[in-house]
């Protein structure tokens, strides 16, 4: 007989050898924790490029002025820039404490947005359905269920664009969304719960104004993930809140009063005009070849759900939400409304994650939908997502690279922060920038400068530029704008007045000087 059954107290290690409590991770954590180290090390080996330098700019603005920063890219003032988020006033208090530079700051912010999306992405699904492997089939089908023409856009979350876009605030929104989501449904859950009023019935006030602080901060870090974000949050109220009355709906309308006042009283800059300068066209292009295979395998998905939940279920309800904004951007013309379609997709991928998370045994009908899924993520990885994780030198193939953007520390190693450069390269303007250089003129729309200024400042550097114009000319245009430095791409000649200081042999750009000094 034990020690513990004489003493009547469990001996030393029973717990542990006899059925105690002990953590196991589940699947989604074992999985998640893997695709987390392989896409951190695939974003590491992929040179920041594009966007990534006008971020970087932001970090080295708010170092040097956290409370009233310059304009980003220019020689301005940067009051009501919208670039100025609570996301980039984070990055900057952090790069102040630490040291860093806005380059090194966003490429640490890449594996810690990926964290906020994974962790959101579970707690999601989990309020979703309490199936184990649900989790681990939704981040299969939303990193590789899109189609086949690549998609290099931030807020997308395929394996090909995550590899370049992580440290993208989109991303960081994209996570937070899925954890408003995710806490919006269960609150609705435990309301519907309760049948008394009291101390511990009733819930508190203060979770649903943290919902709302959360669902404001959303919009403040990317008012165009902003526009998807709340109607995910309706429909899922809508799909799980049972037993409205008055004091619900006074709840959650205490929740949409503090979305809106956190928004609304940044002092940085109008979340409106954010928004409303932040359109494109682009995602409106070749929509069929970029998420067929999402749509394919997707929709007979979501289609059972309907069938089986109607008109209530929370995916069901998102992607009606979610097809009425996109189609209203396409027809009106209003295309930043386009920008939600990397969240437009997700009802259709975790709808089948979470069909294809059922026990076995299946029906005939689960096992083809599982067979063409599986067929439809093989598509997608070959043709758009491999190359993300598979480097060139272990290709046996040749899948496409993520693009790699030439580095412009060969320049910035002689331009000083806030000195004057005129270029019309846009790669080159956003790297310069994220280096602390100031740009003659903005090349996006910006609400903290009128466009009439930004255009004729946009007609100054054409004028340097062009082929007829005249040293005199250009020596107006360098007092103007205080230049002090030209990059200058092959086709563009050298002009008399400028001292070359250095080129680049990958790209034939030159750097030159003018001006006094």
């Amino acid at each position: 007989m034990s020690a513990g059954v004489l003493t009547g107290r469990p001996a030393r290690g029973a717990t542990a050898l006899r059925g105690g409590r002990l953590w196991r991770p589940t699947p989604y954590q074992v999985f998640g924790f893997l695709f987390w180290l392989v896409m951190t090390l695939a974003y590491w080996r992929v040179p920041l490029c594009c966007d990534a330098g006008l971020h970087a700019a932001v970090v080295e603005r708010l170092t040097a002025d956290l409370l009233d920063p310059r304009h980003p890219v220019a020689d301005l003032p940067g009051a009501g820039s919208p670039f100025y988020s609570p996301y980039a006033i984070a990055q900057g208090v952090f790069a102040r404490l630490t040291g860093l530079s806005g380059w090194e700051t966003v490429r640490l912010a890449g594996p810690l947005n990926l964290l906020v999306v994974l962790t959101g992405l579970g707690r999601f699904v989990r309020m979703l359905t309490p199936r184990p492997w649900a989790p681990v089939l939704a981040l299969g089908a939303v990193t590789l269920l899109w189609g086949t023409e690549r998609a290099w856009w931030s807020g997308f979350l395929g394996l090909m664009p995550m590899s370049g876009n992580l440290a993208d605030p989109s991303a960081f929104a994209i996570g937070l969304a899925f954890w408003a989501w995710a806490l919006t449904g269960t609150r609705a859950l435990d309301t519907a719960r309760v049948r008394f009023v009291g101390p511990r019935g009733l819930p508190s006030l203060t979770g649903y104004a943290g919902l709302g602080l959360l669902y404001g901060l959303i919009a403040l870090v990317h008012p165009i993930i902003s526009v998807a974000a709340p109607a995910g949050g309706a429909a899922t109220v809508a799909g799980r809140q049972r037993g409205w009355g008055a004091a619900v709906a006074g709840r959650w309308a205490l929740t949409g009063a503090v979305a809106a006042g956190t928004a609304l009283s940044w002092p940085y800059f109008d979340v409106w005009e954010a928004f409303v300068s932040a359109g494109h066209g682009q995602p409106y292009e070749d929509l069929f070849g970029r998420f067929w295979l999402a749509l394919a395998v997707g929709l007979p998905a979501l289609w059972l759900r309907w069938r089986r939940g109607g008109r209530r279920d929370p995916l069901v309800l998102m992607f009606a939400l979610d097809c009425l904004v996109v189609a209203y951007g396409r027809l009106s013309g209003h295309h930043a409304y386009g920008g939600i379609l990397g969240l437009a997709l997700v009802p259709l991928q975790f709808a089948l994650a979470i069909e294809l998370a059922a026990p076995r045994p299946w029906p005939v009908w689960r096992r083809l939908l599982g067979s063409g899924a599986a067929v439809a993520a093989c598509a997608g990885f070959l043709t758009v997502h491999a190359g993300a994780v598979v480097p060139r030198s272990l290709d046996p193939v040749g899948f496409d690279q993520p693009p790699r953007g030439p580095s412009y520390d060969w320049a910035a190693q002689y331009v000083r922060p806030r000195e004057v450069v005129l270029t019309g390269d846009l790669r080159a303007a956003h790297a310069l920038a994220g280096h602390g250089a100031n740009l003659v003129a903005p090349a996006r729309p910006d609400p903290a400068l009128d466009e009439r200024v930004r255009r004729r400042m946009l007609a100054d550097v054409h004028a340097y530029l062009a082929d007829d114009s005249t040293r005199a000319g250009r020596s107006a245009v360098v007092r103007r704008h205080h230049v002090r430095w030209l990059l200058l791409t092959p086709r563009h000649t050298v002009p008399e007045e400028a001292v070359v200081v250095a080129w680049s042999e990958r790209t034939g750009e030159v750097l030159a000087r003018v001006g006094g000094g």
